[in-house]
């Protein structure tokens, strides 16, 4: 099982910025990850992809975050981070990590998922 732990939400007025991290782990050593990405999801709304990167750095964002929101990782750490900027009031939702394709020595888990962490943008 892959354990991946969010950090970096909060409260902001609109405008602002805020960065979001995600670790993963796992009981033994992770050799890599296919992709690593940010999803969120607002009340009574389903679950969207806001950015994914791959583990050789290709992305693709949401386009209503494009030229606002950047994602970056660390291969070396499995961290994945969320840089967002003009953060919107409709940018408010619980913001989940998801990893794909973690692999370690003998287990390949296909796609893990973060507890979730809520990021507010007041007006």
């Amino acid at each position: 099982q892959v354990q991946l732990v969010e950090s970096g939400g909060g409260l902001v007025q609109a405008g602002g910025s805020l960065r979001l991290s995600c670790a993963a782990s796992a009981s033994k050593l992770i050799f890599s990850i296919n992709a690593m990405g940010w999803y969120r999801q607002a009340p009574g709304k389903q679950r969207d992809l806001v950015a994914r990167i791959t583990n050789g750095g290709s992305t693709n964002y949401a386009d209503s975050v494009k030229g606002r929101f950047t994602i970056s990782r660390n291969n070396a750490k499995n961290t994945v981070y969320l840089q967002m900027d003009s953060l919107k009031p409709e940018d408010t939702a619980v913001y989940y990590c998801n990893a794909e394709g973690a692999a370690t020595q003998d287990t390949l888990f296909p796609s893990s998922w973060g507890q979730g962490t809520q990021v507010t943008v007041s007006s």
